[in-house]
């Protein structure tokens, strides 16, 4: 049987750090490094990394996001800097810090010093595809690691002439790595990178070439977006990559139902339907000229199962795709609200009038019995009589009281109306207990 906090474990909240992280690490110039970020949560969380304030995305080639952290290869000097996971599902988020160091070369061997060794390339496995195509805009990296000692220099040729600044345009050129981005075909060519010391000279060469494209409206590549399921408040993506010859718009749509139209405020007609349009996040632009874009779902709920579109448009035309989402039934049973009674006291002229009311009935009752009592004259008897004794009015039926009643108008002399004649003394008791309980009671008397 769990105890109550192994219990409470289970439950679904915000992601949580499962163990000790050190958030300050180091690395050494093209050795590879894994950043940890172990976290877990119900339901499990969106990773999302940062650098320096800067997203990491599928663009960073030789970063990669995996379940439990981030792997970077082949380490350069200007990966130094802050890295962020953010962990974030539909109850909250969590961070992890790290500090990236990174250091020089491996110390060399103490008798290095005396012994020269000839330029080598030490990932030769990376430099094998030489031929590379890439459409205008697009970017490209030319790699050329190399160690030997004394420790080599390396330069960087385009057919057969040095680069200058104008020609590598707005790439950078790292120790070991020649970026050029936004590419033109006048950047087609041969590039050599020579590697060379005091022992020995190294190069290698690689073909680029810059296709034009003619423009065209753009094209939604892969297999994305697919049909997806989520848990109910859980979270889930679409993404959608399209290849355009310039920036395109990347605008996604849900299908909305026509008893849903109500909720939003406003729709737009595409076909026989109707669609909203939802926020979108940044437009990634990818290496190969494609462009990527996801769509975040959080804190899934039945209203957000349907079809969704991603549409990608450029000047000259626009092109979708869709998928579904389907959204599982809550399966936690609902939580029954709580109603407090209310305290509702009597009004005061309910509490004053029922025993009053209480009281005028007991009277009326004891006043009838009182006059059925009394022992009248019979009809026939004088009207001196019936005179002596009015009282008994009270106790006469319909036909004597009519009878009396045409005597006294044959009579001016008598009263024209009848009151009986009621005495009434009300007491009041108060009796003490020995326990300090007072209690007062009320007597009325009447008299006939």
């Amino acid at each position: 049987m769990l105890d109550e906090r192994s219990a409470f474990t289970t439950l679904s909240g915000p992601p949580r750090v499962s163990e000790k992280v050190t958030h300050r690490q180091s690395a050494r110039i093209g050795s590879a490094i894994k950043l940890p970020c172990p976290v877990e949560g119900d339901p499990p969380p969106l990773i999302m990394w940062t650098k320096d304030g800067r997203n990491i995305h599928s663009g960073w080639i030789r970063f990669r996001i995996l379940r439990m952290g981030l792997k970077i290869k082949e380490v350069e000097a200007d990966d130094s800097g802050t890295y962020i996971c953010k962990a974030t599902n539909g109850f909250g988020s969590v961070n992890i810090n790290h500090t990236l160091i990174v250091i020089g070369e491996p110390p060399r061997h103490p008798l290095m010093h005396i012994v020269t060794l000839r330029p080598r390339f030490t990932h030769p496995t990376k430099m094998r595809k030489r031929r590379i195509e890439r459409p205008v805009g697009s970017s490209v990296r030319l790699k050329c690691m190399a160690s030997g000692n004394p420790r080599p220099e390396i330069v960087w040729l385009k057919d057969d002439r040095l680069l200058t600044a104008q020609e590598v345009g707005e790439g950078r050129q790292k120790k070991w790595t020649l970026t050029l981005r936004n590419l033109t075909p006048e950047q087609s060519g041969k590039y050599t990178c020579r590697v060379s010391n005091q022992a020995g000279e190294i190069n290698a060469t690689y073909y680029i070439e810059v296709i034009q494209r003619t423009s065209s409206k753009p094209v939604l590549t892969g297999t994305h977006p697919v049909n997806t399921t989520v848990d109910y408040g859980g979270t889930t993506s679409f993404q959608c990559k399209v290849r355009s010859d310039v920036k395109p718009v990347i605008q996604w749509l849900k299908r909305v139902e026509y008893y849903e139209e109500s909720r939003y405020n406003s729709t737009i007609e595409v076909g026989d339907h109707r669609f909203v349009v939802l926020p979108t996040g940044e437009v990634w632009s990818r290496p190969d000229g494609s462009y990527l874009n996801k769509l975040l779902i959080t804190r899934a709920k039945e209203e957000d199962a349907g079809m969704y579109i991603c549409l990608g448009a450029n000047t000259m035309g626009y092109s979708f795709r869709s998928a579904f989402l389907t959204v599982l039934p809550d399966t936690k049973p609902p939580i029954p609200p709580i109603f407090s009674p209310a305290y509702n006291p009597l009004p005061w002229p309910v509490i004053v009038g029922i025993p009053a009311g209480i009281v005028l009935i007991f009277g009326a009752a004891l006043l009838w019995f009182c006059q059925s009592r009394k022992h009248c004259p019979p009809p026939s008897a004088p009207a001196a009589a019936r005179e002596r004794d009015k009282d008994c009015i009270a106790s006469m039926n319909y036909e004597e009281y009519l009878a009396q009643q045409q005597l006294l108008l044959s009579h001016p002399a008598l009263p024209s109306k009848v009151y009986p004649k009621i005495f009434t003394d009300i007491h009041t008791h108060t009796h003490s207990h020995v326990d300090g309980k007072v209690h007062q009671h009320q007597h009325i008397h009447f008299q006939c």
